[in-house]
């Protein structure tokens, strides 16, 4: 028997904006920390403070057993990596993936930093991940299918060369961090349930340089690309409406605090 989708009502949708809201002025503060000489678990503990001081919950932190507020993901760490003594160096990829709580519901985003330069390999991914997240939120509508935002997602990336990691997707989102339907980022237009207007969703692109195989580490969290090149990530929280949908998040706060810091691109997507 499927789960259900949970419809949301105006007034749970102004508690997501509210939630989105503060994991996106989280990531904003988390940016002002990304660069070399600034280790990981640095990253974690601006972010912890951040939401603890506006009023949320850092939701990840102890979720079964996770050890962290932020998913760290540096370089060849595709999800759920731990927050660490590492330091971060020139040419360091590293995504931060949060997930607040406030007022019960729940706001999810992830945004891949470059650590100084980057090679022009890495930052082709990078660029090509994040144009995929708007691409796959293009393709969120009502009367659309989920099987449509993943078709539109790999069909973006591949043709770019890149491969799409196939066992980590989205999901649904709202009073739980993780809700149906999931939103794989690979797939045929035209299955999967059908989306409609209320419905909360996390798009959340996972993109790698070289083959799509992944290793998950045996504490069960920790995942990596099995070639050990570099993945990206790029996560919003949208709201499915009668017409484009609602990006909740977004990355403003990013390149607000980012500013022209060399080696980063910036969001120029006039959809949020």
């Amino acid at each position: 028997m499927a789960k259900p989708i949970y419809i949301k009502t105006a007034e749970e949708i102004e508690k997501m904006r509210a939630a989105c809201d503060l994991v996106s002025r989280t990531l904003g503060e988390v940016a002002r920390w990304a660069k070399p000489g600034v280790t990981t678990l640095r990253l974690d503990t601006v972010a912890r403070e951040y939401i603890l001081d506006n009023g949320g919950l850092p939701t990840c932190l102890g979720y079964q057993g996770f050890p962290g507020t932020l998913c760290i993901e540096v370089n060849e760490t595709v999800v759920h990596g731990f927050p660490s003594g590492y330091v971060l160096r020139d040419g360091d990829i590293v995504g931060t993936d949060c997930v607040v709580t406030l007022n019960g519901y729940h706001g999810d985003s992830c945004y891949t930093f470059v650590i100084g330069e980057v090679d022009e390999k890495t930052a082709g991914l990078l660029k090509t991940t994040k144009e995929s997240l708007y691409v796959g939120i293009e393709a969120a509508r009502a009367g659309h299918r989920i099987g449509d935002i993943s078709n539109a997602i790999q069909t973006y990336c591949e043709h770019r060369g890149y491969s799409v990691v196939r066992e980590m997707c989205g999901h649904g989102i709202g009073r739980s961090m993780h809700e149906e339907p999931e939103v794989p980022n690979f797939g045929r237009k035209g299955i999967g349930p059908m989306m409609k207007p209320g419905m909360c969703i996390a798009i959340e692109p996972m993109i790698n340089l070289g083959s799509k195989n992944i290793v998950i580490e045996r504490d069960g969290w920790q995942c990596h690309t099995r070639d050990r090149k570099p993945s990206a990530h790029y996560e919003h929280t949208v709201l499915i409406t009668d017409g484009q949908a609602e990006i909740l998040t977004t990355f403003k706060y990013i390149e607000e605090a980012l500013g022209s810091r060399p080696g980063q691109e910036a969001d120029t997507n006039t959809t949020e």
